[in-house]
């Protein structure tokens, strides 16, 4: 649905009642507003390509064992599609705190709340989750991303793109310090203290510079979708001068990269089972396990590099332009192409329960002993199930009720934010 105003807040409509037309349902990806918040569909589907992108990472085969056009899908899927969901979770926190004009007074203090409540629901989530799943699950990342954004939500458009701009040009540089400094034996200090780090192997350390998606570099994503939340996407200047923008930040970046660091700097950190140099880790499921050992050394020269989950600020800001055009684009062909739109609604539904869709496929492949990630998987059969299965629960569910099963508890986990005053 475009939108030409900023949503207004209305009564949530029952649960057991089908969605309006050109209304999207509610979800959470993984956090989202209420139903009652106006919801850009375009958007949904780009959310709906980020979870099937995040599928090809953890389903597919690996990109050590693909080529051509499936190895070109494999390598973009890496990395971008989790940095496409992060970028997506700062414009759902905007749809929240405020669409196009901040909210204030009570209704400000209730969003802050309504937002707290579901990044700590994320981050035991998230803990729970990589009790078995490991250090590869976002959840718990979404939850720090959450509650650092808070005092973020009232800012304008263009002081959240100069805030990103400032975290993707210094956070990748105070990362590979910061890294260097940890020792082994100050990790297995923070680690003892760390009440997370008891319950699974994602701790605080992992969660804001060690991890997969370290807070610290990748905030700049969240912020940039913060951003991109306050723009109004309906007009078709501010697509354009966008799209300029996303094609610009993504030849400039990869660009200087493969000049500066040579044929290889565009080399995923998951080909090989190496990370980057932020301390960001590759999504490879299966290659590699926080175990809290010493980080390995990495020469300076990979802050010039730009491969998938490197860390570094050629690999943000590339990767904030393709997320820019992903949904730009998604945005337009929804708006300018209805036929496609229709086409794709039974896609679209993934997009707008992409809490559900994120942590059911961990389950099925638990449940159906499906391999992740791992050299050992060499067909694209079950990826493909995996996605038609994700688009057929989607479209029936959404047919009788307004969230995904995931995105109604997290929605009635933030109903006592309400009482605030």
């Amino acid at each position: 649905m475009t939108q030409t105003q900023p949503p207004k807040e209305t009564s949530a409509p029952q649960e057991n009642s089908p969605p309006p037309p050109r209304t999207s349902p509610d979800c959470a990806a993984p956090a989202s507003p209420g139903a009652s918040m106006g919801r850009l569909v375009g958007v949904d589907l780009a959310r709906a390509l980020a979870v099937f992108g995040m599928y090809v990472v953890h389903i597919g085969p690996p990109l050590s064992a693909t080529g051509g056009v499936a190895g070109w899908i494999r390598y973009v899927a890496d990395g971008h599609s989790s940095v496409l969901f992060a970028t997506l979770a700062g414009f759902s926190l905007m749809l929240l705190a405020g669409r196009r004009e901040p909210k204030t007074g009570l209704a400000g203090r209730q969003a802050k709340a309504r937002i707290a409540i579901r990044a700590v629901v994320l981050l035991a989530l998230g803990t729970v989750m990589a009790m078995e799943y490991g250090g590869v699950i976002i959840l718990g990342f979404y939850g720090v991303y959450f509650l650092l954004a808070l005092p973020l939500v009232r800012l304008r458009a263009r002081t959240l793109a100069i805030i990103a701009a400032a975290f993707a040009l210094v956070t990748p540089q105070l990362a590979f310090a910061l890294t260097s400094l940890l020792s082994d034996s100050v990790q297995q200090s923070i680690n003892a203290y760390d009440p997370l780090r008891r319950l699974s192997e994602v701790g605080v350390l992992d969660l804001l510079l060690t991890g997969f998606y370290p807070a610290l570099t990748w905030m700049s994503f969240v912020i940039a979708g913060m951003a991109l939340g306050r723009l109004d996407l309906s007009s078709g200047t501010v697509r354009r001068r966008l799209a300029a923008l996303g094609a610009a930040l993504t030849v400039a970046a990869y660009g200087m990269s493969l000049l500066l660091a040579g044929k290889d700097a565009l080399r995923s950190m998951a080909e090989d089972g190496s990370s980057g140099s932020s301390g960001s880790m590759p999504l490879d499921s299966g290659s590699v396990s926080l175990d809290g050992g010493s980080l390995p050394e990495r020469p300076a020269s990979m802050l010039l590099t730009a491969g998938p989950h490197s860390g570094t600020t050629f690999d943000i800001i590339g990767s904030v332009g393709v997320a820019i055009l992903v949904i730009v684009g998604a945005t337009v062909a929804m708006d300018r192409l209805p036929t496609l739109r229709r086409l794709a609604k039974p896609v679209i539904a993934v997009g707008t329960m992409s809490l559900t869709a994120y942590v059911g496929h961990f389950l099925a492949q638990s449940a159906l002993s499906v391999p992740a990630g791992t050299s050992t998987q060499q067909s694209w059969v079950p990826l493909i199930m995996f996605i038609l299965g994700a688009i057929v629960f989607a479209a029936t569910w959404s047919r009788f009720f307004r969230r995904g099963p995931l995105e109604y508890l997290l929605n009635a986990a933030t109903k006592p934010a309400k009482h605030l005053r």
